[in-house]
C-alpha cells in the first residue's frame, strides 16, 4: 500500500465521527492530497448507489464528494440496513449478502474480515491518504471479538488512531480514561491522541481536564473543535438521525409521515433547504395536518410494515380526506409501491411471506423479489420534459395499467405512475429533488411558487466552510504527520 491512513475513532456514538472525516476530506483534497474516506462497517437504511454499480452508507458518499472522488463500493465495503430490531439486510463489496438476524451476524463478522481489508488495500493503493471511520464507541469489550470496524481493523491493518470525544454532553474526560483503561496495552499506543469536539466557552476552561487526561493516559488532546452549525446543511447520516431537516421557510406545506424503517430519507433535504418551502414531519400519534398540500411518502426497508404502520396511525384515513380537498400525493421507492393496490411478498423477502393491500391510488401492483436493482439514472419529466438525475435502489417489480401514464422517463423508457387527475404520483427514483430544475418545475406544479436553489452549490459551501472550521482549531499538518 503507498497511501497513508488515519483512523478515527469514537467515544460514542453521535460524537461526530463523521462530520469530522468530511471536513478532513475536502481540507486535505484542497492541499492537494488524493483522499478518500473508508468506513468497515456502517448501519444506516441511508444508501447511495456508487460509481461500479452498487450501495454504500449516504455518509461514505457525502465523503467521497468532500474528497472529489465519486462513491465506489470499497468505500463502505459492510452496510447493514436495519429492517427489525433484531434483523438487518447485510450489504458486502456493495452487493446485498442476505438477511441476519443480531446474533447471526455476529457469527458471521469475522468472516468478513478479510474483505474489509481488501477495499482499505485498494483505496491506499489508489490515493494518497485514506481516512477511516470507527463504528459507535471505540471500547465495546462485549464487541471486541468480532470486532471490524473499530481496533479490531486497527490491530489487524496495524493503523494508527485518534479518538474524538463529544464535550456537549460533559463527561469526555471519563470516556477518554475510560476508553484507555478497556484497551489493551497493544490497542493504547495506537491512539496519538484525543480530539474534542463540539466544545463551547473559553479553552482555557478545559486545561485541566486536558492534563488529567495526558497524566492518565498519556494522549495529548489535539485540539478543541468548536460547536457548529454547519451541521444542519449537511444530509443526515441514518433516517434515525437525531436532527432531520425541517424545512425553515413559508408557504408551500409538504407533510412527510414518519413511517418505520424509513429508507433514504435525504431525499427531501433539497426540498426543506427550499425558503418557500414549509416541511413538516408528522411524527406518530399526530394527523397529517389539514394544510397540507403535498403528502409525500418516503422509502421504506419494509414495505408491508410501513403499510400497517400507516393505517394504524389513521394516516391512510388522512390522505382519504386530503385528496377530497384537492390535495396532491408523491411516492418515492416504497411510497411508490405503497400508493399501488398491492403489495405481494411471496418469498418472505422483507418479513412474513404474504401480501398487504396499498392505498388503490395508482393502478400498479407490487411483487417483492430478491434481486435488488442498483443503477444510477439520467431522466426527464413525462410532461415537461426537465432533466434530472437519480438513482434506483429497490427490491421489487411493479406492474399494471397505471405504468402507461409515467411520472419520468429515464433513458427515454417510462418509470413510474400518475394518478388520471393527476394528483397522485410516484415512482423508483431516489434523489429527483437534488435536481435543481426538476425540483422548480415540480414544487411550482404543486402549487409553490419558489424559485430552485442550487443544491450541488450549497452542499459544497457547506463542506468549504466544515473544512474551514476544522482548519481553524486543528493542526492539519500535526494530524497528517500522525497518518502512515
Amino acid at each position: 500500500m503507498t497511501g497513508r491512513r488515519l483512523m478515527v475513532l469514537g467515544t460514542g456514538s453521535d460524537v461526530g465521527k463523521s462530520l469530522l472525516v468530511a471536513g478532513l476530506a475536502r481540507a486535505f483534497s484542497r492541499r492537494g492530497l488524493s483522499v478518500a474516506p473508508f468506513k468497515a462497517q456502517n448501519m444506516s437504511n441511508n444508501a447511495a448507489v456508487t460509481a461500479d454499480g452498487g450501495e454504500i452508507g449516504r455518509a461514505q458518499a457525502l465523503h467521497a464528494r468532500a474528497a472529489g472522488l465519486a462513491p465506489v463500493s470499497d468505500m463502505n465495503p459492510v452496510l447493514l440496513k436495519p429492517e427489525t430490531d433484531v434483523e438487518a439486510q447485510v450489504v458486502v463489496q456493495g452487493r446485498v449478502l442476505g438477511r441476519y438476524s443480531a446474533a447471526a451476524y455476529q457469527r458471521l463478522k469475522p468472516g468478513l474480515l478479510p474483505a474489509v481489508c481488501a477495499s482499505l488495500s485498494r483505496l491506499a493503493d489508489r490515493h494518497d491518504l485514506v481516512l477511516i471511520e470507527g463504528a459507535g464507541s471505540g471500547a465495546e469489550r462485549y464487541l471486541r471479538a468480532q470486532d471490524i470496524s473499530n481496533m479490531g481493523l486497527a490491530e489487524t491493518a496495524d493503523l494508527p488512531v485518534v479518538l474524538l470525544g463529544d464535550d456537549s454532553r460533559g463527561g469526555v474526560t471519563a470516556a477518554a480514561i475510560g476508553h484507555h483503561r478497556l484497551w489493551t496495552a497493544s490497542e493504547r499506543a495506537r491512539c496519538k491522541g484525543l480530539i474534542v469536539n463540539k466544545f463551547r466557552g473559553d479553552p482555557g476552561v478545559f486545561a485541566p481536564a486536558a492534563r488529567d487526561i495526558r497524566n492518565e493516559t498519556g494522549w495529548p488532546v489535539l485540539g478543541l473543535l468548536r460547536w457548529s452549525q454547519t451541521a444542519r446543511s449537511l444530509p443526515e447520516e441514518d433516517s434515525l438521525g437525531h436532527g432531520r431537516q425541517t424545512g425553515s421557510g413559508r408557504g408551500l406545506v409538504i407533510a412527510v409521515p414518519e413511517l418505520p424503517r424509513l429508507a433514504n430519507a435525504d431525499d427531501i433535504d433539497p426540498l426543506a433547504a427550499e425558503p418557500g418551502v414549509d416541511l413538516r414531519w408528522v411524527r406518530p400519534g399526530r394527523p397529517i395536518p389539514g394544510d397540507t398540500d403535498v403528502v409525500l411518502l418516503l422509502g421504506s426497508k419494509t414495505t408491508r410494515a410501513a403499510l400497517a404502520s400507516l393505517r394504524a396511525e389513521g394516516w391512510d384515513i388522512d390522505i382519504a380526506a386530503h385528496l377530497r380537498r384537492g390535495g396532491r400525493v408523491a411516492g418515492l421507492c416504497a411510497g411508490f409501491q405503497m400508493l399501488g393496490r398491492r403489495v405481494a411478498d411471496p418469498d418472505g423477502i422483507e418479513g412474513p411471506a404474504g401480501e398487504t393491500a396499498g392505498l388503490g391510488l395508482l393502478e400498479v401492483d407490487t411483487v417483492l423479489t430478491a434481486d435488488k436493482r442498483l443503477v444510477q439514472i439520467e431522466a426527464t419529466d413525462a410532461l415537461t420534459g426537465t432533466a434530472l438525475r437519480g438513482y434506483e435502489m429497490h427490491m421489487g417489480r411493479t406492474s399494471g395499467e397505471g405504468l402507461s401514464r409515467p411520472w419520468l422517463r429515464p433513458n427515454g423508457r417510462a418509470e413510474g405512475a400518475v394518478s388520471p387527475d393527476g394528483k397522485v404520483m410516484g415512482c423508483y427514483l431516489h434523489g429527483l429533488f437534488a435536481a435543481d430544475g426538476f425540483r422548480g418545475q415540480w414544487l411550482t406544479a404543486m402549487g409553490g411558487t419558489v424559485p430552485a436553489q442550487d443544491q450541488a452549490a450549497r452542499l459544497d459551501r457547506a463542506l468549504d466552510t466544515l473544512a474551514s472550521e476544522i482548519e481553524a482549531d486543528l493542526d492539519l499538518d500535526a494530524l497528517l504527520s500522525l497518518a502512515r
